[in-house]
């Protein structure tokens, strides 16, 4: 008998592990684990690959919830990423199930064709992308220096083959004032939830100019204790997003007038520091992006057009650093959540549901099959590795 064509030997390896993947993405559905306390959700993610022979490393990049599981001794390295992290009281609302079982089945086909087309696999798992920057601090510890490309997916509400992001970064900001009495002596005091209240009146008058694609958002995670005590110490949280790192530099630069005035206005000192590293925004590979296009074609689904796509950003991802540095895709799968989308506890329902079962299969399929086509692409496979080689120099 004629020997299986590599990309249906990788659709049918995803088909022949089903089961395997839907349970996995149910386990971690199941118990749902927030950014670097990931320790259950990251042990499953290693399992089945530990069984068919991957090299597991613990730790990479120096996190404790992160790993790398490598397979094959190919030129051609490819890097699927594997995140696993859930939200507050939401649970797996953004569908990280689905994008740890996916990935997982993606890395197992892939095995079964390395030798064949001089891959290395390495499925690689990244903590904290919903607060922390796993990816991020896992590139600048150097666990994605030997990657040629990287590739994932993750759920949505709607079928993008070249998904963009936006560019974020996230700081806290503390007030310190004065306390006093309330009613006996007020004027003693320097009212630090009042230098709250103005930096986000001067925040809600900016968004009238802030540019297209800018955004703020923001919470008060400190706002005092009594109310009658002056509150001598504030905190909150802002997220800053722009359409990219230019635009965002420009908005953080505006924000931070709008911190400083809440202190100018009331007397208060104040401090701004970040929380975590800043996301890049998603460049994908367009070579990338368009095969995995036709793969969602060819399996009945119906990506959004190229006309569309830049016009529906799906958030920020650390992935979008990722990509910055070597070719990659964060293509969006769709979800079927009634209407919900991500981040809603409906999406999390459907995200241990039929249709997020469905998403793991043919996500896995779409991906494999990405990298099968490019390993036999003579001139795309030569394009990426020498962007590796310049990389590498």
């Amino acid at each position: 008998m004629p020997a299986v064509a590599a990309p249906d030997a990788v659709e049918d390896a995803v088909t022949r592990r089903r089961g395997d993947l839907v349970e996995l993405s149910h386990s971690i559905h199941a118990e749902p684990e927030l950014a670097f306390a990931e320790h259950r959700s990251c042990a499953k993610a290693q399992a089945l690959v530990a069984e068919r022979g991957f090299e597991i490393q613990a730790g990479a990049g120096g996190l404790e919830t992160a790993f790398r599981a490598v397979y094959g001794s190919g030129p051609l390295v490819v890097g699927v990423c594997a995140e696993y992290d859930a939200l507050p009281g939401l649970g797996h609302a953004c569908g990280h199930n689905i994008i740890a079982a996916a990935g997982v089945g993606t890395a197992l086909a892939l095995a079964d064709v390395a030798d064949e087309l001089g891959l290395t696999v390495v499925l690689l798992g990244t903590p904290a992308e919903e607060a922390g920057g796993g990816k991020v601090l896992m590139l600048n510890a150097g666990a994605f220096d030997d990657i040629t490309v990287s590739v994932m997916l993750h759920p949505g509400p709607h079928d993008i083959a070249a998904a963009r992001s936006l560019a974020l970064s996230q700081v806290a900001v503390r007030y310190e004032g004065r306390e006093a009495h309330a009613a006996v002596a007020p004027y003693l005091g320097l009212n630090a939830v009042d230098a709250v209240t103005v930096a986000q009146v001067a925040i809600g008058l900016l968004r009238q100019q802030m540019a297209p694609g800018q955004m703020a958002h923001g919470i008060v995670t400190d706002g005092g204790q009594a109310t009658n005590v002056i509150p001598a110490r504030a905190e909150m949280q802002y997220t800053m997003r722009a359409t990219d790192s230019a635009s965002l530099r420009e908005l953080e630069a505006r924000m931070a007038d709008c911190f400083l005035a809440g202190a100018v206005a009331t007397g208060c000192s104040y401090d701004v520091r970040e929380t975590e590293p800043s996301y890049l925004e998603l460049t994908p590979d367009a070579w990338l992006a368009e095969t995995f296009r036709a793969e969602m074609q060819r399996l009945g689904r119906s990506p959004v057009g190229p006309e569309l796509e830049a016009a529906l950003p799906l958030g920020s991802t650390d992935m979008g650093n990722v990509t910055q540095v070597m070719p990659g895709i964060h293509p969006i799968v769709g979800v079927d959540a009634g209407g919900a989308s991500v981040h809603q506890p409906a999406f999390a329902d459907a995200a241990g549901g039929p249709d997020g079962d469905r998403a793991v299969v043919e996500g896995a399929i779409m991906l494999a099959r990405t990298v099968v086509r490019l390993a036999q692409t003579p001139a795309e496979r030569d394009r990426v590795l020498e962007l590796q080689a310049r990389r590498a120099s």
